[in-house]
């Protein structure tokens, strides 16, 4: 495998993780129960009181955990499992060790999912890079779902061990996994792949390995494909490749903007509220970051 980038930020999921609740429950049976399921999702997307959502997903965690031990093989649950557990920690856990326990749920979740669906992946715990870069050649459009719901499980389950270097190796497999999804469909999720691959891109200097470039360009077309409604995007464009090339014209500008915007959109709102939190935060830590 080569070798991965040396920094791995604490935050990776933490900008995005929410979004993958879209499918929370979609897997339920029956139409009521997925319409019921598409707004509750929805109603979690449009909130403005985080607090709110950190208080009420644990028992949907319970309630993902009863479906599949119903159900263990049912590729949609696992789907919806990977999804919760990555976004609940990722965004609500604090305590390293609970976050994880829940990762690994996360992404167990995940792995089983994209073992049914091609079990040629199975043997990833030992796998050679080249073995799955071939077997991930091979997938198509129909395994979206099953690659960024283990691509994104995988992400949370690293960040939970962004100062282990062991895992820190599996950063070129998911940073693959979510390439591969843009080359399948780069609308899958609104091009959320762009939003991960710009902070994983955005790590290092070129000098040190990094490719800040590379990851510019996915910050930039992340927030075009949201038209501007995905304020996190310009947060972590400000957070990374702004702070790591020292562009404070850049960082400021985008964390100006974000803070200016109305964060009510649909499908946005809560990360959005997020986001504007996380501005403040970058800005008033500015001055010391810069040294100006």
């Amino acid at each position: 495998m080569p070798p991965p980038p040396t920094v791995y930020r604490q935050h990776l999921t933490r900008f995005i993780a929410i979004v993958l609740l879209g499918m929370l429950l979609d897997a339920c049976s029956g139409y009521a129960t997925q319409r019921v399921a598409r707004g509750l999702s929805q109603s979690i997307l449009n909130q403005d009181d985080p607090s709110t959502v950190r208080d009420g997903m644990p028992a949907y965690l319970l309630l993902i955990d009863g479906l599949i031990l119903d159900d263990p093989d049912n590729q949609s649950l696992l789907i919806g499992g990977a999804r919760l557990y990555s976004a609940y920690a990722s965004i609500f856990v604090d305590d390293s060790d609970r976050a994880r326990r829940l990762t690994d749920k996360a992404r167990h979740y995940g792995r089983h999912a994209l073992c049914l669906r091609r079990p040629e992946f199975c043997a990833t715990d030992s796998y050679s890079y080249d073995a799955f870069m071939a077997a991930l050649a091979k997938t198509g459009k129909d395994d979206l779902p099953v690659i960024y719901a283990y691509a994104t499980s995988w992400a949370a389950w690293l960040r939970a061990r962004s100062t282990e270097p062991a895992a820190l190796s599996d950063v070129p497999a998911v940073e693959a996994m979510l390439e591969r999804v843009l080359e399948l469909d780069e609308n899958f999720e609104h091009g959320q792949a762009h939003l991960y691959l710009g902070i994983m891109n955005s790590q290092l200097p070129a000098a040190l390995g990094g490719h800040p470039e590379i990851g510019k360009t996915h910050f930039e077309r992340a927030i075009a494909m949201s038209q501007g409604h995905d304020l996190f995007a310009k947060v972590e464009y400000a957070g990374t490749y702004a702070r790591l090339m020292f562009d404070r014209p850049l960082h400021d500008r985008l964390l100006k903007e974000v803070l200016a915007a109305d964060p009510t959109a649909p499908g946005y709102t809560l990360t959005n509220v997020l986001a504007q939190q996380q501005a403040r935060r970058l800005l008033d830590s500015a001055d010391n970051y810069f040294g100006d």
